[in-house]
């Protein structure tokens, strides 16, 4: 039997889903908060996100039950002669939703929006402690041609 997964912009009646599986995650579980109602922080993060033209939360359904999510940032850059790149962020998959296919789908979305919307390049970053993510994304031919450095602020 196929899988017929949808892909759509979140709206605010996503979030809880969505932050559940935020939590419900090896790392997110240490940074993350899920309460019902939803924390103001998160409300006003995506509020941001929805109202940022350059920023995309796209979930992933099956039927009406939201079962992924991913961000999309389009960066424009002086380089590469007013080159635009995406930038995939916050890829989760539900639980009960896991080894499906579901994160290759989200991945797959996320490419064929960038070059729907004329990107040169797509790039995404994982945490190092995330070795079998990092192979996922390796399967999906992206590769690792540059060191990413961050600093908390």
């Amino acid at each position: 039997m196929e899988l017929h997964v949808t892909f759509r912009e979140a709206t605010i009646n996503d979030l809880d889903s969505i932050v559940k599986m935020l939590v419900d995650d090896e790392l997110g579980k240490e940074r993350e908060h899920y309460s019902a109602p939803i924390l103001d922080a998160y409300i006003k993060s995506f509020h941001v996100i929805s109202n940022d033209p350059n920023n995309e939360l796209i979930v992933a359904c099956i039927k009406d039950e939201v079962v992924g999510v991913q961000q999309l940032t389009f960066i424009p850059y002086l380089t590469n002669q007013d080159g635009w790149r995406a930038t995939i962020e916050g890829v989760r998959v539900a639980s009960s939703a896991r080894g499906k296919g579901i994160g290759t789908m989200l991945i797959n979305q996320a490419i064929d929006r960038a070059k729907e919307l004329g990107c040169h390049l797509i790039q995404l970053t994982t945490d190092k402690k995330r070795e079998e993510t990092l192979r996922f994304y390796e399967r999906l031919e992206f590769t690792a041609t540059h060191e990413g450095l961050k600093k908390h602020m």
